[in-house]
C-alpha cells in the first residue's frame, strides 16, 4: 500500500501514490491532474516515457479525462482505441495512448478539482479493469487529504503571515520587500501543489516626486499612507499588499484569475480617483510555467506602460514653427 501515512501533505501522499499505482499495475504515465475551466493543470507524475512533467498544461476538453468525466467513457480502458468517445479525443491525435486509467477527484461539496490518471502507449490485459476499486480508493483517499489540506490554507496563511510581522514597512503597515518576497514563496509552493491561480498588480505612484519638492516629505508621507488605505480597503484579507519600494506597490490577489484580478484593478483605479491619487498599475495572473515571477514581470510591464502613457498625456504639447 502507498506510505501515506508519513506524507505531510496532498503534494506528497499523491507522489505516493503515483509510484505505488506504477509499481503495482504499470503504465508509463501516472498523473495527479487540476482542472481550471479549460486548463489542465499537471500537479504530480509518475513518468517513464511520456516526458510529462509537473507544471505542464493542457487543454481540459481534449482530455480523455474529460470524456471520462461526463460519462461517455470507462474509468478503465485497457484498449482505449475500442472507445469511440477517446478514440476521437483530439490527445489522441498528439499523443500516441493504448489504454487508459482515469477516476476523479473531488472538493468536499463533491465538485471536480481534477483526476487521478493514467496512459500507456500499448494496450493492457482486460484483468487491469479488476483493480478499479483499488484507483477508486486511492483517489478517495486523495480527495480527502486535499480537503484536509484545503479547509486549513487559510489558517496556515495567517499563521504564516503573523510570523513576517517583523516583515513591514514602518510607514504605512504593509509587508516591505522582503516580507513580499516571502510571501511570494510561500504561495508559490502553494500553488503547485494544488493548481491555484493568482494574481499581481503592480502600482506605482504618480506624484510622489513632485508632492515631495513641493510641499515636503511629510505631504509624501502623508500621500503613502492614504495610498497603503485604499489598497487594504479594497483588497481581501487574504490578499498580500505590499510597499516594495519608495513609490511602489504589489498586490498578491490569492485563487484569482484573469477576470477577477482585472475587477480588482478597475476598483483600485476608482478609489484611488476618488480621493485624488493618482497612480499608474498593471497586473498579471500566474500560467504554471512562469510561475507567481511571471505574473509578476506581466503586472511591472503594464504598469510601466501605464506609467509612459501618464507621462505623455502631460508632456506640453510642441509649438509650432509656423
Amino acid at each position: 500500500m502507498a506510505n501515506l501515512h508519513s506524507a505531510a501533505n496532498f503534494a506528497e501522499a499523491a507522489q505516493s501514490v503515483l509510484a505505488f499505482l506504477h509499481d503495482r499495475l504499470g503504465f508509463a504515465l501516472w498523473m495527479v491532474t487540476r482542472t481550471e475551466q479549460d486548463q489542465w493543470i499537471v500537479l504530480q507524475t509518475e513518468d517513464h516515457g511520456y516526458g510529462v512533467k509537473t507544471g505542464d498544461l493542457f487543454r481540459w476538453t481534449d482530455s480523455f479525462c474529460s470524456r471520462m468525466v461526463r460519462g461517455e467513457g470507462p474509468r478503465v480502458a485497457p484498449r482505449s482505441d475500442q472507445v469511440d468517445a477517446y478514440r476521437a479525443a483530439p490527445i489522441n491525435q498528439a499523443v500516441n495512448i493504448g489504454a487508459y486509467i482515469g477516476v476523479p477527484l473531488a472538493y468536499a461539496d463533491g465538485q471536480l478539482f481534477g483526476t487521478l490518471c493514467a496512459i500507456d502507449p500499448d494496450p493492457q490485459s482486460d484483468q487491469i479493469t479488476q483493480e478499479l476499486p483499488l484507483i477508486e480508493l486511492m483517489a478517495d483517499l486523495l480527495s480527502r487529504l486535499l480537503q484536509a489540506d484545503l479547509a486549513l490554507e487559510q489558517e496556515t496563511r495567517s499563521r504564516e503571515r503573523a510570523q513576517l510581522e517583523a516583515d513591514t514597512d514602518a510607514l504605512t503597515g504593509l509587508y516591505n520587500r522582503r516580507g513580499w518576497n516571502k510571501v511570494l514563496t510561500l504561495e508559490e509552493q502553494r500553488c503547485r501543489n494544488y493548481g491555484h491561480s493568482a494574481g499581481v498588480i503592480s502600482l506605482d505612484l504618480n506624484d510622489l516626486k513632485p508632492i515631495n519638492d513641493t510641499l515636503g516629505h511629510s505631504a509624501g508621507d502623508n500621500l503613502l499612507q492614504a495610498t497603503a488605505q485604499v489598497l487594504r480597503r479594497e483588497s481581501r484579507s487574504e490578499d498580500c499588499v505590499a510597499r516594495i519600494g519608495g513609490d511602489e506597490f504589489s498586490i498578491l490577489v490569492i485563487n484569482a484569475d484573469a477576470q477577477s484580478t482585472s475587477a480588482l484593478v478597475e476598483r483600485l483605479k476608482a478609489a484611488l480617483i476618488m480621493v485624488g491619487i493618482s497612480a499608474s498599475l498593471g497586473s498579471g495572473v500566474r500560467h504554471p510555467a512562469f510561475g507567481l515571477a511571471g505574473a509578476c514581470e506581466a503586472a511591472d510591464r503594464g504598469m510601466y506602460l501605464n506609467k509612459q502613457q501618464h507621462k505623455r498625456r502631460r508632456l506640453p504639447p510642441i509649438p509650432s514653427s509656423t
